[in-house]
């Protein structure tokens, strides 16, 4: 763990969890979710699509707040190889009112978000991938027609320096153009959880 996350770790709402390792090689189902376009996308909207990189995310994550311009990187980098990114909002707005849909297209703007912005308000998605807090980001990638989970973690290992940082998501996406592998399926993400609603 980097030391300059330390001082996160102790705002209420994180934690240090580890990821589930049986999430890997599990298929999810395709999505319906309103980006903050108004359009509703789904993964069978980018027919050239090879995978996605899919990051639950949120308005109001300290953490999460971190990663606005390297979300854009990956979506820059990956996108035109055939591997979108799209962030997604599975918070609970009853709980978080900072998590609406139109505080969600504000951020979008203001951050110049270069990605599609989803909100799960039935937290389906969240569900179906089991994302535990934000940002949780999984690797996705189309094998005989379905999309299966080949990556689940952190985005990298370090928050506050980029530079410093060791690229989970964006060596998971280079494996798998490479030779269809993915050398560290499994990394712990850090963040502000998710709570689910019954």
């Amino acid at each position: 763990m980097k030391a300059l996350l330390l001082p996160l770790l102790g705002i209420a709402g994180f934690n240090t969890h580890a990821q589930d390792s049986t999430s890997i090689g599990r298929v999810v189902p395709d999505i319906r979710l309103r980006n903050v376009d108004g359009r509703t996308l789904s993964f069978a909207g980018f027919p050239e699509a090879k995978g996605f990189i899919v990051v639950f995310t949120c308005n109001h994550c300290p953490f999460a707040k971190l990663y606005s311009d390297r979300l854009n990187d990956l979506q820059a980098r990956y996108s035109h190889q055939g591997v979108p990114l799209l962030a997604i909002n599975s918070m609970d707005t009853l709980v978080y009112s900072e998590e609406s849909f139109a505080l969600m297209q504000e951020r979008a703007k203001n951050e110049g978000f270069t990605f599609p912005y989803l909100y799960d308000d039935l937290q389906r998605a969240g569900k179906a991938f089991g994302a535990e807090h934000t940002p949780h980001a999984f690797v996705i990638w189309k094998e005989r027609g379905v999309w299966v989970i080949r990556y689940s973690g952190a985005i990298d290992d370090n928050g506050q320096e980029p530079d410093k940082a060791t690229p989970f998501v964006a060596n998971a996406v280079d494996g798998l153009l490479l030779n269809g592998r993915v050398r560290t399926p499994v990394t712990t993400s850090f963040g502000c959880r998710i709570f689910y609603r019954k």
